[in-house]
């Protein structure tokens, strides 16, 4: 049976939706005093609109924060974000958020799940167990094959 967790029992952090550079895409900007609950340069699961997809957590070229760039739908285009597309841009599109704007990114499972949200908005994830590190590391083994 899987666990559902509710937005209202996580940890939730005030993000900023900014743009990448001198793009028109989205990226999440973490402050410094919130990178603790993000694993700096690792892939993590990141639930949008109720599908799972994978994101890696940046550190930004100039201060402490954290960076997420895209979601993309396996560990592999995470990796390669040039090789898939960006779910990350695509819920922007599709959303009545603006540059600038706030978004809160719920901590599912620390340092692996996490969820993100329109402020005002509510939403329950099925929570993944995070695997032990020997399963994690054969799991990587075969999808960088």
């Amino acid at each position: 049976m899987t666990q559902r967790v509710s937005s209202d029992t996580t940890d939730t952090i005030r993000a900023t939706l900014a743009q990448a550079g001198a793009t028109n895409r989205p990226r999440i900007e973490i402050s410094a005093d919130d990178a603790d609950a993000f694993p700096a340069d690792e892939l993590v699961r990141l639930v949008i609109d109720d599908t799972e997809y994978r994101a890696r957590i940046e550190r930004p070229l100039t201060g402490d924060g954290r960076l997420i760039r895209g979601a993309y739908d396996t560990p592999r285009l995470a990796r390669n974000p040039s090789d898939g597309d960006n779910r990350l841009v695509e819920w922007f599109a599709g959303s009545d958020r603006e540059l600038g704007q706030s978004v809160l990114v719920d901590v599912v499972e620390e340092g692996f799940q996490y969820g993100l949200r329109n402020p005002g908005e509510r939403a329950v994830y099925a929570a993944t167990e995070k695997p032990n590190d020997s399963l994690a590391d054969i799991a990587r083994q075969v999808e960088d094959r």
